[in-house]
């Protein structure tokens, strides 16, 4: 499984490279009324309205900064482009499927459900996000209605 691997705060975290169109720098985006503080707003891709979501707000890691650092993760989810705000991107890596671990059992105190598990690569640790499904249902519903 090829992993691109990118950092929120302090965690490095990881998702499936075939989910990403492309990487690019932050731009400053187009604010959207009423909607939730981890969607940034849109911007214009090549005539596609990309819908940009913070992650770093929407798992409530630290206060984010953008700055020359700051990259944005195009995806294409389910026929969608929606753009990712990440702090940094570090590498694209391979994993074997021993080198993945499940996700702890953290109960109704943390929903593990978009968590694919803890990708282990020498001493580093990397928590394997599914995208699909974090981004899906409700959430994509409002990020389609945004880029319409």
């Amino acid at each position: 499984m090829e992993i691109l691997s990118f950092k929120l705060g302090q965690e490095e975290y990881g998702l499936n490279i075939l989910k990403v169109q492309e990487i690019r720098g932050y731009e400053s985006v187009t604010r959207i009324a009423n909607a939730p503080d981890y969607i940034m707003g849109v911007v214009n891709l090549r005539g596609i309205i990309v819908p940009i979501v913070d992650m770093r707000v929407r798992f409530n890691i630290g206060t984010p900064s953008y700055d020359d650092f700051t990259v944005v993760i195009i995806l294409n989810i389910a026929g969608r482009v929606i753009g990712m705000v990440v702090d940094s991107v570090s590498d694209v890596v391979t994993l074997a499927s021993e080198q993945i671990k499940p996700a702890p059992e953290m109960g109704t105190a943390l929903n593990t459900d978009y968590l694919i598990g803890l990708g282990t690569i020498d001493d580093r640790m990397l928590i394997l996000v599914d995208i699909d499904r974090l981004m899906s249902g409700a959430e994509i519903g409002l990020l389609q209605k945004l880029a319409a």
